[in-house]
């Protein structure tokens, strides 16, 4: 199954910006590129992840999953994110066991997202 990891590009990471300078989630976007996507991980970059106050942030989804978002990254972390992607793409309810996940995404989860249950229309 592809799962997608959302990658928060407009992040300045509380850092002021030079006019021209790359933001700092734009920076860990393209740094997950170099460091090699798996084939069953799709990487959007997304505008926010309403993460600000925590860094740079990224966010683990695919339907019938637990969701994931992490944060307080850089682009130093890039073959972390990419090594945590591929244990959930390996997980078939997205729960990766503890030691199996790289130490950022021990350490430096933000929120874990119950999977989305469609509730039967109620009776009449």
């Amino acid at each position: 199954m592809t799962v997608t990891l959302h990658v928060c590009i407009t992040c300045r990471a509380g850092q002021p910006l030079s006019e021209g300078e790359i933001t700092p989630g734009a920076r860990l976007h393209s740094a997950i590129f170099e460091a090699g996507v798996p084939e069953n991980v799709h990487v959007v970059p997304v505008e926010c992840l309403s993460a600000c106050s925590h860094g740079c942030s990224v966010a683990l989804s695919a339907p019938g999953r637990w969701s994931y978002v992490y944060g307080r990254l850089s682009d130093a972390n890039a073959p972390d994110v990419i090594a945590g992607a591929a244990a959930y793409a390996a997980a078939p309810d997205g729960i990766v066991p503890w030691r199996s996940r790289p130490e950022i995404f021990r350490k430096q989860s933000l929120a874990r997202i119950p999977p989305i249950t469609i509730l039967p229309e109620a009776a009449e």
